[in-house]
């Protein structure tokens, strides 16, 4: 099962930096991440499914250039960011 729509309110609510923002970094590495992490999941019980994989590695790319805009723009933010979703870097 995917992203519940709750849950990825409760990640925009709790990643945004204003009111109604869903756009920002911050919250669309969140949504990578929660993303990433499911289908981490998946594959430990579908080791043959590679049409899912190749969109893993699609979305792991996209956090990673997120990630890397985010660290040359506001080094800070890029830190608090990695502490709070716990990605190691």
């Amino acid at each position: 099962m995917t992203m519940t729509a709750e849950r990825k309110l409760a990640l925009v609510k709790d990643y945004a930096t204003t009111t109604g923002d869903t756009g920002s970094p911050e919250v669309q590495v969140a949504l990578l991440t929660e993303r990433i992490n499911y289908l981490t999941e998946h594959f430990k019980t579908h080791k043959k499914d590679n049409h899912s994989r190749r969109g893993l590695l699609r979305m792991v790319a996209s956090r990673r250039s997120l990630l890397d805009y985010l660290k040359s723009k506001d080094e800070p933010r890029y830190q608090t960011l990695i502490k709070r979703l716990e990605i190691r870097r």
